[in-house]
């Protein structure tokens, strides 16, 4: 993994690859529609499924606000970096579904949007914030 300093230097980040599975109890109902072993993959901002493959809005609306903290390098002793399982949104299914890291991609700031590097709103803020440099008048 690039040091904070070396991915500064040469406008890299990085983000986890996930996989995104499903898990079901043996013997239960399922009452999403998932089937244990479904899953769809994120790479960078690309979530795909595989060909005939679908999953319910609701199951992928408990678990999308997760995805892109997951993606992201967090502390060892961060929840983020330990928890994995997100319960299905139906209280009646026993489903969950879990979210794994599976290998880690490079992107270029410059590849994934137009602003520029040292235009950060703290950066705006801040010099908002300087007094005038002018003359009175």
């Amino acid at each position: 993994m690039a040091s904070p300093q070396d991915q500064q230097a040469n406008d890299t980040f990085q983000l986890y690859d996930l996989r995104v599975e499903v898990v079901c109890p043996p013997g239960k109902r399922v009452m999403c529609g998932a089937k244990e072993g479904d899953y769809f993959t994120l790479e960078g901002e690309m979530l795909y499924l595989p060909p005939g493959q679908g999953i319910s809005i609701y199951s992928l609306g408990a678990v999308l606000p997760l995805l892109a903290a997951k993606q992201r390098v967090t502390a060892k002793n961060d929840w983020m970096s330990t928890d994995a399982d997100v319960a299905c949104p139906d209280p009646n299914c026993p489903s969950r579904l879990r979210i794994l890291r599976t290998g880690l991609r490079t992107f270029k700031h410059g590849d994934t949007t137009v602003v520029p590097l040292d235009s950060t709103p703290e950066r705006e803020r801040r010099d908002e914030h300087q007094p005038s440099r002018g003359l009175p008048l």
